[in-house]
């Protein structure tokens, strides 16, 4: 059968009309890696496999809600979707709009925004509209919006949005034709891990299930901080969210699985970030660091039995925040003659 995208694969388990036409960009069937030497790194006796979202295509995993997102409101005859973003949401919103040929409107967080994310968006023909505050005040601002004549929600608030997501699920269960011990991932707005936690009940209706790991910045956990986070700071833009919507969710997720929300610093997820591209060749948004940097704090802690089966989601791609890699990377050497001599001198060799 070939690749129509997730409605396509999965229609069967997703709740849609029977009459609808999916609005798709073949988004879904990313790659589960396997990452021997990331593992090897990081010190632990495991067999770990990464789920590559970042090659979904507009390179984040929220192309699977938003593929249901824009078929719904396309079928109750929205003419604009709105949403509030810290970036990926906007640039897959604008992109299944535009597929759809809708309008889309985005608010943000003034200033807080990685550049590459905000020009997905405007080059898919959104309306930005950037506010005085954070994320959680952007989404409030969404929620007041929701009953307005035309307009419809695309934010994880949005049921149907956890439906797409939860099909990534799916793909790591068939892919290795046996269920993981652990799933690792980053958690901001909390709709994946619930979202995750959600496709795995449904395809394992008896256990065992795997241990859901969820991963936030310090600067940005209030689930494990235990309280809204009024002002989050933290390099990983895209979980810089005090305030998560699907928060309910994802602690019943890790309570249900037996598995835990915890919480690493930015300079533990710069580093991961570091490794995880110099070890597998992998490029992600910092966000997707923070379960890597996870992992090595939860083998240290002794939480990972030898020999376990570790799935990890890699939310977006590294050039959605360009920034922050070239703050990180090692600077170009200095212009040299072009001489074999010159050459070898400045390579060391």
């Amino acid at each position: 059968m070939s690749w129509g995208g997730i409605i396509h694969a999965y229609r069967d388990r997703l709740p849609l009309p029977a009459a609808v036409q999916p609005v798709t960009l073949f988004e879904g069937n990313t790659p589960l890696l396997p990452a021997p030497r990331l593992a090897a790194a990081l010190k632990g006796d495991l067999d770990l496999r990464l789920k590559y979202e970042g090659l979904n295509p507009t390179a984040s995993f929220k192309d699977r809600g938003m593929t249901m997102a824009i078929t719904h409101a396309v079928a109750k005859g929205a003419k604009v979707v709105i949403c509030a973003s810290t970036g990926n949401t906007s640039a897959s919103a604008a992109a299944y709009a535009a597929r759809a040929g809708i309008s889309s409107a985005v608010i943000i967080p003034s200033g807080k925004i990685a550049l590459g994310k905000l020009t997905q968006a405007l080059i898919h023909g959104a309306k930005l509209l950037p506010i005085l505050g954070n994320f959680d005040d952007a989404l409030n601002l969404v929620r007041q919006m929701s009953n307005l004549p035309g307009v419809e929600v695309v934010n994880s608030i949005n049921p149907v949005r956890i439906e797409g997501q939860k099909t990534a699920s799916f793909e790591i269960l068939e892919a290795l034709e046996k269920t993981p011990d652990f799933h690792f991932l980053p958690v901001g707005n909390a709709g994946n891990i619930t979202a995750y936690w959600k496709g795995f009940c449904e395809a394992i209706p008896k256990g065992p299930r795997p241990r859901m790991f969820g991963w936030q910045a310090a600067g940005a956990a209030p689930l494990v901080d235990g309280h809204i986070i009024k002002d989050p700071q933290t390099v990983a833009t895209a979980i810089r969210i005090g305030n998560p919507a699907s928060g309910p969710g994802a602690l019943a997720a890790a309570k249900e699985s037996n598995g835990r929300i915890d919480k690493v610093t930015d300079k533990e997820i710069l580093e991961a970030y570091q490794l995880l591209a110099k070890t597998e060749g992998i490029f992600v948004e910092p966000a997707c660091a923070a379960p890597v940097a996870g992992l090595k704090k939860a083998i240290a802690a002794g939480w990972i039995p030898k020999g376990s089966l570790v799935t990890m989601t890699l939310t977006g791609h590294g050039l959605k925040d360009p920034d922050t890699a070239l703050s990180v990377a090692a600077k170009p050497s200095e212009p040299i003659t072009p001489t074999v001599d010159a050459a070898r001198k400045a390579l060391g060799l």
